[in-house]
């Protein structure tokens, strides 16, 4: 398919080069479960297919049961975690697969038994990481046949200034893998947000995917209604793969990934109090609660920076002399006392951090701020790992002075190298 099909000249075949576009930075968004996602979508018109969520295998037991009361030949059992790959994934018990399709006359009593090797256990996959995640719920629900896999998703694109439709008829698989062998299969239509999604937009789309008659119709009002959905929960992305056409014409979203607009939680409170925190790295949590940035790594130095920049060289110095930054965590440029106590109690938490290095240029945060934080943290918590601490910029003496009159066993730097070095020297003594 190209782009010069009659009608369609306002939307171009994504170019190999461009499919960067489609990529988010990596900001720590609401994640919501599948279940979740899903319902969310029923409250917007949009087609999913029938099936609840359960906590236990009896509750699973139960929603199966009514679906094959309501004639489901096929039942889906699905691993409820943030991550991908639970189909190929396998738990800490030795279980293979969290996801299971059954099909036979006892499929409801499967569903039991399977749903109780999944609940409990830590799911394993290419995203989670050897720790896994702990599965508490699993989704049951109907599986449905059908013809045509194709992708649909909708974005805010910084190279169009709003919201964009990304579509190709080649969905079921990786974006990026369609984006590379057939660049000429994706194409994009920019949508005015001032004005919103329009019919010819709609039909446009669903002409690209391949849909005609009664089936464009209802194309068109599965995309309006994603569209809706984009807009009214502060989405950053709506992405639906595979948007599948069902053996009756019917078109299902039967996968979504979703993901909002931290900044828009004032306004969709009820969304973000869906927020799952079990999924997530404590540490991150914790960090959360006190406006700090943090980021878990598999290193052994602890760092403390202020400024994302400063932070990232602060890391890249420590990789240069040998060492491996066991975080990210940018206290920002204004914080205060209890937020640098904060990010010290977090850092020495971990287990695996054997050093940490404090790195500060003060500005509007000040040195003598960070010294008083950083003295009365490790008072708190009796740090028995060494400290490197480097400062610089706004009240550096009294900060300095704080820090030689504070009685802890810390190694001063002059600058961010000398800091980094002494850091991993530290570790290998």
């Amino acid at each position: 398919m190209s782009g010069a099909r009659p009608g369609m000249s306002a939307i171009k075949p994504r170019q190999s080069g461009r499919i960067g576009a489609l990529k988010t930075t990596p900001v720590r968004h609401l994640n919501l479960h599948e279940y979740q996602s899903k319902s969310l979508m029923e409250k917007y018109g949009i087609r999913v297919q029938k099936g609840k969520v359960a906590s236990s295998p009896a509750e699973a037991r139960k929603v199966a049961d009514e679906l094959v009361a309501a004639d489901a030949k096929e039942l889906v059992l699905k691993s409820q975690i943030h991550a991908g790959g639970r189909g190929k994934g396998h738990f800490d018990s030795g279980f293979k697969g969290g996801v299971k399709v059954l099909t036979g006359p006892k499929r409801a009593a499967e569903v039991e038994e399977l749903a109780g090797k999944m609940l409990g256990n830590r799911l394993i996959t290419n995203q989670t990481g050897p720790e896994g995640q702990l599965v508490q719920k699993v989704l049951v629900h109907e599986g449905i046949n059908f013809n045509r896999e194709l992708y649909l998703a909708i974005l805010m694109d910084r190279a169009y200034n709003g919201p964009v439709i990304v579509c190709s008829p080649q969905g079921g698989m990786d974006i990026e893998e369609v984006a590379h062998n057939t660049p000429d299969a994706i194409f994009t239509q920019p949508i005015d947000i001032m004005e919103g999604i329009t019919d010819a937009q709609t039909e446009r789309v669903g002409k690209l995917l391949g849909f005609e008659g009664e089936a464009l119709k209802d194309a068109q009002d599965q995309i309006r209604r994603l569209y809706e959905l984009f807009i009214g929960t502060d989405a950053t992305q709506v992405e639906i793969n595979p948007f599948v056409v069902a053996s009756d014409g019917k078109i299902y979203c039967v996968d979504a990934k979703i993901n909002f607009d931290d900044n828009a939680s004032f306004r969709q409170v009820e969304l973000f109090q869906q927020r799952d925190f079990s999924m997530e790295d404590p540490r991150e949590v914790a960090a959360s609660k006190f406006n700090l940035n943090y980021i878990g790594l598999d290193g052994n130095i602890g760092c403390m920076v202020n400024g994302a920049g400063l932070a990232m060289a602060t890391m890249d110095i420590i990789k240069l002399h040998g060492g491996a930054p066991a975080n990210f965590l940018d206290v920002g440029g204004g914080a205060n006392e209890k937020q640098v106590e904060e990010a010290f109690k977090i850092l020495t938490s971990d287990p695996t951090v054997k050093a940490i290095l404090v790195n500060i240029f003060g500005g509007i945060m000040k040195c003598d701020t960070i010294a008083e934080g950083i003295v009365n943290a490790a008072k708190k918590v009796g740090l028995n790992i060494p400290l490197v601490v480097r400062l610089e910029g706004t009240n550096v003496e009294k900060g300095v002075k704080i820090l030689n009159d504070s009685g802890l066993k810390l190694i001063s730097a002059k600058d961010l190298d000398q800091a980094a070095q002494k850091a991993v020297t530290a570790i290998s003594q």
